[in-house]
């Protein structure tokens, strides 16, 4: 190795004669002397030339970059794995203001309690002193299921600040409502110590009180707690085994996919375990030059590196780094790593749906994060279920629901409902009957629960949709969308509340609302004609 230095005022000072052709490691400069990037190359002259050959061809963010250099400095190696691997440790060194920092991204999230008189429970991707956190968790999805168990169970709340009045948590029967003085201090804290247990994995003592109190309300006869408590242990059980096989898991693989918008480049890294999706991680970086290859060794360099990477089409286009990037990894892992670029089969349909991800519209997401906010609900509602009843007269009584999942309609999760014990025009025994029928099925299949229930009318319908809920042991949070005015109804409040209708949670609700209309006056229509073609072929020729 040996290194070497060159001073340059700019790009027109450079001359790419000094700087050696052998494989090594190059460090910018500024001003001050402080490295501010730090790159490897098979061809220290050609590599660092290219950033002074013109900067019409450049990123943005590397543009700047050249405009601050005025120091050149490189390490010569004698391969270009060696050089991945001292640019490593250079990394970790300098810290480079212009190299790849994931450091602020999305990535692992934690579920916190506040240290308020009466703490909030929330997720969380930083610590402080102002915060109890647990996890990180891997899995978002485990860990908003793992966050919603621990409120239903232990019924904290999840409200930024105390409102002046309960909230949707409360009438569900998912919170003790600290805000209007239902519950004391003493007894609040009660709740946060059995929480606090529960998230340090301690849930033998949980389980052992929740099955002793489904009993003691089973002997006296109120069976639609003891069935919430019975649905409470279920999810606990199904939770601590998930987490078990998670443990037992060894082979394994990421699948990494970029895709650039503008001066961005939106990355999603999904995980999968002995050929198991385990969840998936987001990232926005800047785009700069060879970004992939920046991204990788940055993630790399602080999360755990699988034995195969799977990389969209198209990525590379020097195979003799593909060689060198594997080396490294697996001189980094102690075992071999593949990078593979699928065309075809399971591991390119894996690229596809991690591409898909990316395509995600980002403006849902802030739709159901206002709408979580505006109603304190305890997560956020990635699955949302609307129900319409639609009839004409007293015949075809018919009710339509639609799925959305993401902010997104579900069409594979639409159902269509026929009356079978109400007779006649009664809207709310309607309701209460497809809302029992369908969520006695889902806890028969133990599938999903909806995040939230969206019911088509007002106060009356919301009521008789709840108490099918109450009877089933659900506290599934349920509001209901009047016409007229476009309010929101809550369980047990008398009055609406008022949005802009011209808001994304407004718009979204709407939007979910006439979906569930059509699709119920489509249903409607169908029954309809079916009973007229019936009776039009009783009908004897003349």
């Amino acid at each position: 190795m040996g290194n070497e230095m060159m001073k340059i005022e700019g790009a027109s000072q450079f001359d790419s004669r000094s700087v050696p052709a052998e494989p090594g490691v190059y460090l910018f400069k500024d001003e001050n002397g402080t490295v501010i990037y730090c790159g490897k190359a098979k061809s220290l002259r050609h590599r660092v030339s290219s950033y002074f050959s013109g900067t019409e061809h450049l990123a943005i963010k590397t543009r700047h970059l050249v405009s601050k250099i005025r120091d050149i400095d490189w390490i010569v190696v004698r391969s270009e794995v060696e050089a991945l691997l001292l640019e490593n440790k250079m990394i970790k060194q300098h810290s480079p203001r212009y190299n790849i920092d994931l450091k602020d991204a999305k990535t692992f999230a934690y579920i916190a309690l506040t240290k308020d008189r009466f703490p909030r429970i929330m997720a969380s991707r930083k610590t402080g002193p102002g915060l109890e956190s647990f996890g990180p968790y891997t899995d978002a999805g485990r860990r908003r299921e793992l966050q919603r168990l621990v409120v239903s169970v232990f019924k904290l709340r999840t409200c930024r600040t105390l409102p002046k009045r309960a909230c949707l948590n409360y009438h569900i029967g998912i919170c003790t409502a600290p805000c209007i003085g239902s519950v004391t201090y003493e007894q609040y804290a009660g709740q946060v110590e059995g929480a606090r247990r529960f998230l340090r994995g301690d849930t033998g003592q949980t389980v052992d009180e929740l099955t002793k109190r489904m009993a003691l309300y089973s002997k006296e006869g109120r069976y639609e707690r003891a069935l919430e408590l019975r649905n409470q242990l279920y999810g606990i059980g199904m939770l601590s085994g998930r987490q078990i096989v998670d443990r037992e898991r060894g082979y394994d693989q990421d699948v990494v996919v970029f895709k650039k918008a503008a001066d961005r480049v939106l990355v999603v890294q999904m995980g999968i375990r002995r050929g198991v999706l385990l969840g998936k991680k987001d990232f926005e970086i800047e785009h700069q030059e060879n970004f992939e290859e920046e991204f990788l060794k940055a993630f790399y360099s602080s999360d755990q590196i699988p034995r195969e990477i799977i990389l969209g089409y198209g990525f590379w286009s020097d195979y003799s780094e593909k060689a060198a990037l594997e080396q490294f990894f697996a001189a980094s892992r102690g075992a071999p790593v593949g990078i593979t670029v699928p065309v075809k089969g399971e591991k390119l349909a894996l690229v596809e749906l991690a591409s898909k991800n990316i395509e995600v519209n980002m403006e849902h997401d802030s739709a159901l994060s206002d709408l979580q906010e505006a109603l304190n609900l305890p997560s956020l509602p990635l699955v949302i279920e609307s129900f319409d009843i639609s009839n004409i007269g007293k015949e075809h009584v018919v009710s339509g629901m639609v799925r959305f999942v993401d902010a997104k309609p579900d069409k594979s999760g639409y159902r269509k409902f026929r009356m079978r014990t109400v007779d006649g025009q009664d809207d709310f025994a309607s309701m209460r009957e497809v809302i029992y029928r369908r969520y006695k099925r889902l806890l028969e299949e133990k599938a999903r629960m909806p995040d939230l229930i969206l019911i088509d009318g007002g106060p009356e319908q919301l009521r008789s949709a709840c108490s099918s809920l109450s009877s089933l042991g659900l506290r599934i949070p349920a509001i209901g969308l009047a016409k007229k005015f476009e309010e929101i109804y809550l369980p047990d409040e008398g009055s609406p509340r008022r949005f802009d209708n011209n808001s994304r949670m407004m718009l979204l609700i709407r939007r979910i609302r006439d979906a569930t209309h059509n699709f119920a006056i489509t249903y409607n229509r169908k029954r309809r004609q079916m009973k007229m073609r019936d009776e039009f072929k009783d009908i004897s020729p003349p």
